[in-house]
């Protein structure tokens, strides 16, 4: 899954627009809840050296809140690194260049955004 692909299954399936809180990365782009305004996925070009992979190229990348159990399993696997940016014990950052597959981009999509819902309760 590439960033539009990505971009356009967060519109279809959550309603949610992206945001574009920073001036300074105008192609960082955030994902929140309508009600709580938490954010469940942050989308962003970085180079592959702040990941510490070998070279200077971007790379789109996106962040997941995620379970840290799941997070020390899942990055032992290729395209999947320590949150860059955010908290490395509850999200992670996910390679979007085709190294994942899109089930489980789908899967920590879905986490994410579990994990960042309201805690409504029903009477």
């Amino acid at each position: 899954m590439n960033r539009d692909d990505l971009e356009d299954y967060i519109e279809d399936n959550y309603s949610a627009e992206p945001e574009f809180p920073w001036l300074k990365f105008p192609n960082y782009e955030v994902f929140r809840h309508d009600d709580n305004r938490k954010w469940f996925a942050l989308i962003m070009d970085v180079s592959k050296s702040k990941l510490g992979l070998d070279g200077d190229e971007i790379l789109d990348v996106v962040n997941f809140k995620c379970d840290q159990i799941l997070i020390d399993s899942l990055t032992t696997e290729p395209g999947f690194f320590p949150a860059y940016h955010m908290n490395k014990e509850n999200w992670i950052t996910v390679a979007l260049d085709g190294s994942v597959s899109d089930e489980k981009i789908i899967m920590l999509l879905d986490i994410s955004f579990e994990l960042t819902a309201s805690n409504k309760k029903i009477d």
